[in-house]
């Protein structure tokens, strides 16, 4: 399975399914963006605010397997 990205308005989320362990970590973590009842289960379209970007921003590091990953916005200069 290749990595997918999911687009918020401060930071992206890519995840790769192959790679997942199913620890259920960004699920405890963050039910508001990672909901697998729902389609497309990753919405970082929640992480409205700098203090929400941070809190997905450590959900996803405790991924165990790498399966998810952040995607910085560049910012424009």
């Amino acid at each position: 399975m290749a990595r997918k990205s999911y687009f918020g308005p401060i930071v992206d989320v890519s995840f790769d399914g192959a790679v997942c362990q199913h620890a259920a970590e960004c699920v405890r973590g963050m039910p508001r963006v990672f909901d697998t009842g729902r389609k497309p289960w990753i919405d970082p379209g929640v992480a409205t605010s700098a203090e929400l970007a941070d809190q997905l921003r450590t959900v996803v590091g405790r991924c165990p397997s790498g399966a998810l990953a952040i995607v910085e916005h560049e910012v424009a200069r």
